[in-house]
């Protein structure tokens, strides 16, 4: 049902060039337009990810500004998109939040630019949020990828965004947007 999706971007934990679990920077601009797209496509949530309060305390003091600062006033339609904004500091907290909200755990299906054995289409993971009376979770990561902790939780990996390319690099606010148009288009 498309009035169940929710979208989720991890800063923790990620996995590093070394293959080890770190947590990465939130940017501004990620937290700004990855709204803007949600909104867009009428998603019910945005999560953001992160553990670390200094990072945290700059994704309030963002949200503040334009939720209830001047921002409000200058752009109403950026503050409209960044209502949708909840931070939280774990995945747990994002599972447990929509568990509350819907009374039921959401099919999780992960991005990511390689080929896996659980890769589904985007008709495939369309189909699926068509048809299903579960909340749906849309799972993007920042930095080298996520750990098998995070991606044994999940029920689909979506097929690359250009799985094909010689260069698959796309910031995660084009993923997000090309993403998501693919799963939910016009259907909105």
């Amino acid at each position: 049902m498309l009035s169940k999706i929710y979208l989720s971007l991890l800063h923790y934990p990620i996995l590093g060039r070394d293959g080890k679990i770190i947590s990465t920077a939130v940017t501004n601009l990620d937290i700004h337009d990855i709204a803007r797209t949600s909104r867009t496509y009428k998603l019910k949530r945005y999560y953001l990810v992160t553990n670390l309060p200094a990072q945290q305390d700059i994704v309030k003091k963002v949200l503040n500004y334009w939720l209830n600062g001047f921002g409000k006033e200058y752009n109403p339609n950026r503050s409209e998109a960044l209502s949708l904004v909840k931070l939280v500091g774990y995945f747990e907290d994002v599972i447990d939040d929509i568990k509350n909200v819907e009374s039921k755990k959401p099919i999780i299906m992960f991005t990511s630019a390689k080929w896996r054995d659980n890769t589904i289409t985007f008709e495939e993971g369309r189909k699926i949020i068509l048809e299903t009376s579960r909340p749906v979770l849309i799972l993007f990561g920042t930095g080298w990828g996520m750990p098998d902790e995070i991606l044994e939780q999940c029920d689909y990996a979506l097929e690359p965004v250009r799985g094909r390319s010689d260069f698959n690099h796309l910031s995660v606010r084009a993923a997000v947007a090309i993403i998501l148009d693919r799963l939910i288009g016009e259907n909105v």
